[in-house]
């Protein structure tokens, strides 16, 4: 009877092998995942930027913390522009890029401070590899100056030429490619962490630092495509989320109603 017993026992732990460490163990981390939870950790963060890179849209959004200041941001990007709004405080606006064709828009409380905060927020937004007040040249200013310029772009999308100072800061900020290559490049020694969940999804945390505190933490989906769920940057410097992966949404050029276009440059206010 002992002998039955013992065969049948081993033949319950032979099915059962598949979903649990050993008979009578914990369950498999790594049940029902897409296995990239075994990988080493430099593996991990490349299967991340590779699935970020090939996706065709993402929904960035949080927070992030530059000289002091925070912004909030959310923004839709793909590969041929990106919309969405940066705040700081109680001065917030909307960046819109179609293609070449970029658009700033803000009520007439933004536009009276001389478009304040707008560089500045791009280079936050920017994430590693933009300096810190890099773009403050860059503040779009009201065309004309005072409160009536300002009543008068108040919702209104201003389109950026491409020789302001401006422009380059802002694209980059609306650029899929050029912020997510910042935002996931983690630097330091990389290390595995636990697993968790961002949004209800299953994750693999990434770790990374080194002696001059940088580094950061990236949360990396378990479940199906491995994309970033989540960087949070080295320093209390904010912490965005990302999804709506490969979710497709509508970018358009403004109406004539609906923009202004003041030529080569916006004019300096004064």
């Amino acid at each position: 009877m002992r002998t039955r017993n013992a065969a049948l026992v081993g033949a319950l732990c032979t099915v059962l092998s598949t979903a649990l460490t050993a008979c009578g163990g914990g369950e498999d981390p790594d049940a029902g995942t897409n296995g990239v939870g075994k990988l080493r950790p430099a593996v991990i963060q490349d299967r991340a930027r590779s699935a970020a890179k090939g996706a065709a849209a993402v929904r960035l959004s949080g927070a992030v913390v530059s000289q002091g200041r925070t912004y909030r941001i959310d923004v839709r990007l793909k590969k041929d522009g990106g919309t969405g709004r940066v705040a700081s405080g109680d001065v917030s606006f909307e960046l819109l890029r179609v293609g070449e064709e970029l658009f700033v828009k803000g009520d007439a409380a933004f536009w009276a401070r001389g478009g304040s905060g707008a560089g500045a927020g791009a280079g936050a937004g920017a994430g590693a590899g933009a300096k810190p007040g890099a773009a403050d040249a860059a503040k779009p200013a009201p065309p004309g100056g005072g409160g009536s310029a300002a009543a008068k772009l108040n919702g209104k999308y201003v389109k950026v030429p491409s020789g302001d100072p401006a422009y380059r800061q802002l694209r980059g900020f609306t650029d899929k490619d050029v912020l997510l290559d910042g935002l996931l490049g983690l630097h330091g020694k990389l290390s595995r962490g636990e697993r968790g969940t961002v949004g209800g999804v299953r994750s693999i945390r990434l770790n990374a630092g080194d002696e001059k505190g940088t580094g950061g933490v990236l949360d990396v989906s378990l479940v199906g495509t491995p994309y970033p769920l989540r960087v949070q940057r080295a320093g209390g410097a904010g912490q965005l989320e990302l999804g709506d992966w490969g979710k497709d949404f509508v970018l358009r050029v403004p109406g004539k109603g609906e923009m202004v276009d003041y030529g080569s440059r916006i004019p300096a206010g004064r």
